[in-house]
């Protein structure tokens, strides 16, 4: 049988509308770099198959197209390809190197079966290139051991060819000297037996004894694809009880982080409700504080005898119509009583004529009022008295002030706010007297 058909092919193949294919031997020597256009499955094989026997086919990308594996299924050949897509520069660098080792006398620019002339050439040479470059290490240990035994170089490839398929380096040359041993006994019994036969058609008995020893080989080759598919079968049982093991694992993992997450919700659902009732815990709790506060400032002032001299002040926080409610709530402000204005800022006489209308006594001030508030009050003679003037005891939050002063200082104040006014009605005549006589002269 000639070396070419049993020779091992390492086959790059760069698939679409203009196909490159690369076919390389299993020493590495570039035997064909060429591309089509438009060419069919069996017209490629047809191509491979005339060079040799492919054992490897590779492709340049991850995951290898599909057209790349109908072809090694159809070639009966290992599928090879790269744990990424290889860059356009790592393909440029690894074929000009493989090149320049290969063929260093030869020029890069002639064309040439051997040369990439285009990018899918380039690409199906770079993917062939580096499966060649994966398997090289035990190429080369396999020529070192063979060429130590003579083996010849049919046999040789034999042995590559069954280890790139996956037997042991040790294994492969074993099986190939078994049988070169058996060829060699048959052939000594056969010139023992039938010493007559010499003298036979050379040409047939050449042809027999091929065929014997192909046949020798392909046996020996179905035993051990048997023998590795049965380990392959026991490994496919390993892999499914493992397959099923993780399988549980997953699922009880998946239940208790399910189950973890609706904890968790739970738990923050029972910790935003124990935090609203925190809250209105603590809302509750301020508000019986100050109801308290406000009890006991009432019994406060209850405790105070008028008669003694002293009168409570009912505090109001901010002069406006919010705060005389708030204040009116907390301490139920009625008639005749007298109040402390602690700001009088915001307030106008809209403002002042709601507080008189209460018909508080008399509205003690801290700071400046305004100008309307204050013709209000004036208007409606309601006392606008200075609280710095007035001697004022503060007693948790109202304050009391000395009877006697007090109405001291109303009398004080409407004594002047009527002299005020006596005034301002004598300007007013006096300025009406002024204009009577303008107009009298004018007419004169």
């Amino acid at each position: 049988m000639p070396l070419k058909k049993n020779r091992g092919l390492i086959v790059g193949f760069d698939p679409g509308l203009t196909a490159g294919i690369a076919i390389l031997d299993l020493k590495g020597n570039i035997l064909s770099v060429t591309s089509f256009k438009e060419i069919t499955r069996a017209e490629i094989i047809k191509h491979i198959i005339s060079y040799g026997k492919a054992v490897l086919i590779s492709t340049d990308v991850y995951p290898p197209p599909k057209m790349v594996k109908k072809l090694a299924t159809s070639l009966n050949a290992k599928l090879h390809y790269p744990f990424k897509d290889m860059s356009v520069g790592s393909k440029i660098e690894l074929v000009e190197s493989h090149l320049s080792e290969k063929y260093s006398s030869r020029s890069k620019v002639v064309p040439s079966d051997e040369v990439p002339q285009d990018a899918h050439q380039r690409d199906a040479l770079a993917a062939s290139i580096r499966t060649y470059k994966s398997y090289e290490k035990k190429m080369e240990i396999i020529e070192t051991r063979s060429k130590e035994i003579n083996l010849t170089s049919q046999q040789i490839e034999q042995v590559k060819m069954m280890v790139i398929d996956g037997t042991a380096i040790s294994s492969a040359i074993r099986m190939i000297m078994e049988m070169n041993t058996q060829t060699e006994e048959d052939n000594k019994s056969k010139s023992l037996n039938e010493p007559s036969d010499l003298n036979k058609d050379s040409d047939l008995d050449e042809t027999f004894l091929k065929l014997k020893n192909r046949i020798k080989m392909q046996d020996n080759q179905i035993l051990y694809l048997k023998n590795k598919n049965n380990t392959l079968e026991e490994e496919i049982t390993h892999y499914q009880d493992e397959i099923s093991k993780l399988q549980d694992k997953i699922d009880k993992l998946h239940y208790e982080y399910t189950h973890d997450i609706l904890f968790k919700k739970e738990i923050t659902a029972k910790i935003s409700l124990i935090k609203k009732l925190q809250d209105k815990y603590n809302e509750e709790k301020t508000l019986r504080c100050n109801l308290e506060d406000n009890l006991r400032s009432l019994q406060n002032i209850q405790m105070i005898n008028p008669t003694h001299n002293s009168i409570p002040v009912k505090i109001i926080e901010t002069f406006t119509r919010e705060g005389i409610r708030k204040a009116c709530d907390y301490w139920k402000i009625k008639r005749d009583d007298v109040v402390l204005l602690k700001s009088s800022e915001g307030g106008g006489s809209q403002t002042a004529a709601h507080l008189i209308r209460m018909g508080v006594k008399a509205v003690l001030i801290q700071d400046k009022i305004s100008h309307q508030a204050q013709e209000e009050f004036e208007k409606n003679m309601v006392p606008l008295l200075r609280a710095d003037e007035m001697d004022l005891k503060m007693i948790d939050q109202f304050a009391i002030v000395n009877s006697l002063n007090l109405e001291e200082e109303i009398k004080k104040w409407r004594e002047h706010t009527e002299n005020k006014m006596i005034k301002e009605s004598n300007q007013e005549i006096l300025k009406v007297i002024d204009e009577y006589r303008a107009r009298r002269k004018r007419s004169v």
